[in-house]
């Protein structure tokens, strides 16, 4: 026996200092302690119906249901908990397990009824006497948890290292790492809504956890047949509703994407996805437009036993994520790796083909059942400020395709960028590399008309723009480019108090007494991009309706009014690459239909 054994026990002679608990109407006034596991409380608001507390209780206590006045949304199933006490034990494990903290139980545990339905209710919903009694048990903050609040770090190439090259600067998850980030899935699913693709998100990361890539190989293909280029480069609206991220950081869903990609050889991947043999049937569909929408539906249509032909304008196969997206974010082996093997399902891309030019729409219909044509914007838009005619005043699209093809671009040694989303963070990094190779210091600017906390652009971006020696303004309007016997000199700005009026709608405000000159030799314009469906003729326009925006208008499986011509991607919705992978399944499934005569344009 230890002396600590001996010790312990004299402990509690501390409790004779202390005032005694005295009850002085025991028969009516029986509180439980102050921490008592009593009956359930539920902050409705706070709460997203994530189904953590079902998932865990062993009783079946709890359940899911829809309530009156909660919507279903981004990030809340508009369920909430039903408590069950013929069934709740009151381990209170469906409170430590709750990742919002909205789950309590009071110190109240007295309740008579004779009718026994009434001991199932919804806490918050059903309102009960101990609703305003702050006793009770709640989590213990902080280090309560079932799962790692931080998430594991992703490692990149320090800026220096990269400053100066197009070298893919993220490193990717070791298995230690890419397993110990998927252990912190509470696999709730509220992910699998918000993501365009609906991918199977939780079931591929538990199959990260139990080391099993083959399955979550197989679960990514399922909705998205680019995971090398999507564990790179995806938008991850997913993270942003992680339930995990209420109470910590959202788990890294789209580096545990690339992670499972990544670990999956390209001549293993017909024996992983079970497509080394495919029923082939008679019936052709055309594609225009190698990116991600084209890619997506040919893959599928392929799988269907369609035989596809993709019409790509460009030398090589990609769109947008090969001629919009710097090497270093996207390398080109990763992207080939995903086209590869779309390929190899006996898709035929042909590059170098433009519509309109080397062949007509027309030409096309007469020789396929069905045509998707996803075009994506690959025409920047234009400021139309004074100035903007200038010959040193450069798209974004433009020059990333250039520096994508390998061709000689520009390079100033002060230079400013008009923008604040992606695409103007991928030009402004690009640039700050090249102006490092060619003249060993970085000077350009990006300014954009919303301030740094509304800014389009991923933080991520802004970051590592900062960190690679860009200087990023926001906050300020782009009003003139100053020119001076026909040279260049820069740009005048004022700043912007607001960019969206009450309403919502894009409605900018200046102040008119804040102004800045920015020097500059170069100027690239990066706000926006448009579509070019001038390869449609006007023959097969007239039969297609057009919204008040200028876009086609589809059907649920993007088909449009000219029932043949099915149409995604950015031209319809985006722009991303995920919207456009979503885009492209849900139209093969529609191509399919309409080719079996079981799809008209009414059919919503």
């Amino acid at each position: 026996m230890s002396l600590k054994d001996i010790l312990t026990p004299f402990t509690a002679w501390k409790n004779v200092f202390e005032d005694s608990t005295v009850i002085k109407d025991p028969l009516n006034d029986r509180p439980g302690a102050d921490r008592y596991r009593g009956f359930h409380k539920n902050d409705v608001e706070s709460c997203i119906g994530c189904g953590t507390c079902e998932e865990i209780c062993e009783n079946k206590a709890i359940d899911l249901v829809p309530v009156d006045g909660i919507e279903t949304k981004d990030g809340d199933s508009g369920l909430r908990p039903r408590v069950d006490y013929g069934r709740c034990c009151w381990c209170a494990l469906c409170v430590d397990v709750c990742t919002t903290n909205s789950l309590t139980l009071s110190n109240e545990y007295t309740w008579v009824s004779e009718d026994p339905e009434e001991f199932r209710f919804i806490p918050g919903i059903d309102k009960k006497s101990w609703d305003d009694n702050e006793k009770g048990w709640k989590k213990p903050e902080p280090g309560y948890d079932f799962y790692e609040p931080n998430r594991v770090a992703m490692e990149h190439l320090e800026p220096e290292k990269r400053d100066n090259s197009f070298v893919e600067m993220v490193k990717g998850f070791s298995k230690e790492q890419a397993k110990a980030e998927a252990d912190r899935c509470v696999e709730c699913g509220i992910c699998v809504a918000t993501c365009p693709a609906h991918m199977g998100i939780p079931e591929y990361i538990k199959a990260v956890r139990e080391d099993d890539i083959d399955q979550g190989f197989s679960i990514l293909y399922e909705t998205n047949p680019l995971p090398e280029i999507c564990g790179r480069i995806c938008t991850h609206k997913c993270e942003t509703v992680c339930s995990v991220g209420h109470n910590g950081d959202p788990l890294s869903i789209r580096w545990l994407k690339r992670y499972i990609a990544d670990q999956v050889d390209s001549e293993d991947y017909k024996r992983v996805l079970g497509t080394d043999s495919i029923e082939q049937n008679d019936q052709k569909v055309a594609i225009i437009g190698a990116g991600p929408s084209g890619l997506s539906a040919a893959h599928y249509l392929a799988l269907m036993g369609y035989q596809c032909t993709i019409y790509e304008k460009l030398p090589e196969a990609g769109g947008m994520m090969r001629y919009g997206i710097p090497e270093y974010r996207l390398p080109y082996d990763k992207l080939d790796k995903d086209i590869n093997y779309i390929k190899s399902l006996g898709v035929d891309i042909k590059t170098n083909m433009e519509i309109g030019k080397d062949v007509t729409l027309n030409e096309i219909k007469e020789n396929y059942n069905a045509v998707f044509a996803g075009t994506g914007l690959h025409i920047g838009r234009s400021t139309r400020i004074p100035g903007t005619d200038h010959e040193e005043v450069y798209m974004a699209a433009d020059l990333l395709r250039k520096i994508s093809l390998g061709e000689e671009v520009p390079v100033a040694k002060k230079i400013v960028v008009i923008g604040g989303g992606n695409v103007a963070m991928d030009i402004t990094r690009s640039l700050a590399r090249l102006q490092n190779k060619k003249y060993g210091v970085v000077d350009v600017l990006a300014i954009s008309l919303e301030s740094e906390d509304i800014m389009p652009a991923d933080r991520e971006e802004v970051v590592e723009a900062r960190e690679e020696k860009a200087v990023v303004d926001p906050g300020w309007g782009p009003e003139k480019i100053e020119i001076e016997d026909g040279k260049l000199k820069g740009l005048q700005v004022k700043k912007c108090v607001s960019v969206f009026d009450e309403n919502g709608r894009f409605n900018p405000k200046f102040d008119e007494n804040d102004r800045k000159f920015f020097e500059a030799d170069m100027i690239v314009e990066s706000i926006g991009q448009g579509a070019d469906i001038s390869y449609i003729p006007n023959e097969v326009r007239d039969n297609i309706d057009f919204n008040e925006r200028g876009r086609m208008v589809v059907n649920e499986y993007f088909q449009s009014k000219a029932e043949w011509l099915f149409v995604g991607g950015d031209i319809i919705q985006g722009p991303d690459v995920i919207h456009g992978i979503a885009n492209g399944h849900k139209a093969a499934r529609g191509i399919d239909k309409f080719i079996k005569g079981e799809l008209k344009y009414a059919d919503k």
